[in-house]
């Protein structure tokens, strides 16, 4: 039975329609031999597929002056697909797995997720797919947490010691340097992620094994949910209204009017669950003056709006594409400060409600 493609990378990023200057979010998975997109995530058949073989990648990508984070990708037929990012690390990481995938099409090898780790050597007899469902088992696998460090909130993942104690408990290994062997391969082949800085690092050839045995090495199964989120940095006292979710960030925005294309500030509070970016008058009142609906949207730095009045300071400026294609453009007070609410808005909009 033909083995079916990796799945490297997915998510949302903003395409450019092949005929119209149109920029529409999309669900994008990124296979060993090419990119589909999806008009949404739960969606079964795909809207397109771009093969990699005979492809080149070009980032950064300046044909779109007024959107950041672009990259390029040119397809054999000489066909330009323009990709929009969310933010810098965002595009990179997506430049930097589908050259990769490029390579390995153009060597004829098999994509390898980490092509900076040691050359590990396992035994036939070891499935690693078997042993992977046997970690994600509900009763006996390996528990998912919630853990902090460095002032972020890792959700649904566990620790690097976790995963070689499970090894040892479940006789799938016989120490724990068979254990770091074992768990390098789970990595490099896609069943385990790295999460944070430190196995992050790790994983990218700056230790002496891929996997790490420690207690603050971060890691999540690929399809569980993962999301990092950080600590709300803003002094504004916290209304109690009556809402469900936990509140991930709060501070002010400038928001752009969707009739008169005026600007006002905005106090806006970003909760989990249900998904929702409710935004009120800062000047006070319990009630919100209105709601933006986070699941599924699509999130992204941007220069400059189309047909409205330039702002009187820097464009420090984002958009927020809703999942009925609802566009909302706001405004931080610095570059800094817009990094922190895309992220937030992006780590409620793959969770929320």
């Amino acid at each position: 039975m033909e083995r079916e493609p990796m799945r490297i990378r997915e998510g949302y990023l903003v395409k450019k329609g092949s005929m119209f200057n149109t920029w529409k979010p999309m669900w994008v998975v990124l296979l060993e031999d090419g990119i589909e997109f999806y008009k949404r995530k739960a969606d079964n058949s795909p809207k397109g597929m771009i093969p990699l073989k005979g492809s080149s990648i070009h980032s950064p990508c300046q044909d779109f002056g007024k959107r950041m984070f672009v990259f390029k990708l040119t397809a054999a037929k000489q066909q330009d697909h323009f990709f929009q990012a969310a933010y810098l690390e965002e595009r990179d990481a997506w430049v930097r797995d589908i050259k990769k995938a490029i390579h390995h099409i153009d060597g004829g090898q098999r994509f390898a997720r980490k092509s900076t780790r040691k050359s590990i050597r396992l035994p036939e007899t070891i499935n690693l797919s078997a042993l992977y469902l046997s970690m994600k088992d509900p009763e006996n696998g390996i528990k998912e947490l919630k853990l902090e460090k460095d002032k972020r909130v890792f959700n649904h993942c566990f620790t690097g010691t976790c995963v070689i104690d499970w090894l040892v408990s479940s006789n799938s290994i016989r120490n724990r340097k068979e254990g770091l062997l074992l768990a390098s391969s789970l990595l490099s082949e896609g069943y385990l992620q790295p999460a944070g800085d430190t196995s992050k690092a790790a994983a990218e050839g700056l230790s002496d094994t891929p996997f790490l045995d420690l207690s603050d090495a971060y890691y999540y199964f690929p399809d569980s949910g993962f999301f990092c989120e950080g600590y709300s940095s803003d002094d504004d006292v916290v209304l109690k209204e009556e809402f469900r979710g936990t509140i991930v960030k709060q501070g002010c925005l400038l928001k752009q009017g969707h009739r008169r294309k005026n600007w006002k500030v905005r106090k806006f509070v970003l909760r989990d669950d249900p998904a929702y970016l409710h935004y009120y008058d800062p000047a006070g009142g319990e009630e919100p003056l209105g709601a933006i609906h986070l699941r599924g949207c699509v999130v992204t730095a941007v220069e400059d709006m189309p047909d409205s009045k330039k702002c009187d300071v820097d464009n420090i400026l984002f958009e927020i594409i809703t999942a009925n294609e609802v566009h909302y453009y706001l405004q931080a007070a610095s570059s800094t400060e817009r990094t922190e609410w895309i992220k937030a808005i992006q780590s409620v909009s793959r969770t929320g409600k």
